[in-house]
């Protein structure tokens, strides 16, 4: 089990400051669903999120960040990443390896993965939209930041991100195959 003592959104801001990274952060009330989110954020530009921690019967376990509204084809989903069949992390799982609640799940989250134990995938979807928004390791609040900036925090983290293009899951399951 790893052992964790989860960052706080102020060390997370501290980090993207000393990268250099620029963004945006609002408070509001605790979302826990798209639509709470759309009810509460819905005004702010850009690009907004539904991630998903997932994991498969091996242990091995992905952060997906995707846009909000999109409908996910798990069973694609696991054959397009090599991963076989798909599931969502428990609470446990999510606090023990991200650090956060559900509610919270974000690609900043994966701050707290020191083991690099989540493989984080982006949909290339959302790459195209700027700014991207997510919680910022909590969801009272929500964070834009610049696609190449988001990337660029995930590298110095040491979780470069994988791209994947969620329209063509489909055909990627296919070739995976």
């Amino acid at each position: 089990m790893t052992d964790i003592t989860p960052c706080t959104p102020d060390d997370l801001f501290q980090k993207l400051d000393d990268l250099g990274i620029e963004t945006t952060t609002i408070t509001h009330p605790a979302v826990y669903t798209v639509e709470e989110s759309k009810e509460h954020c819905g005004d702010i530009p850009g690009a907004h999120t539904k991630n998903l921690f997932l994991r498969n019967k091996k242990g091995q376990m992905w952060l997906l960040v995707c846009l909000e509204d999109r409908k996910i084809d798990m069973k694609l989903l696991g054959k397009a990443l090599g991963a076989g069949k798909l599931s969502f992390g428990s609470a446990d799982r999510l606090m023990e390896f991200l650090g956060i609640t559900p509610g919270s799940v974000s690609p900043f989250t994966a701050l707290n993965d020191k083991e690099n134990a989540v493989k984080v995938v982006l949909d290339s979807q959302i790459m195209n939209i700027s700014p991207i928004n997510s919680h910022p390791l909590t969801n009272t609040m929500t964070t834009s930041i610049k696609p190449a900036d988001l990337v660029r925090f995930l590298i110095a983290i040491n979780h470069p991100p994988e791209e994947l293009d969620i329209d063509n899951l489909d055909q990627l399951a296919h070739d995976a195959t």
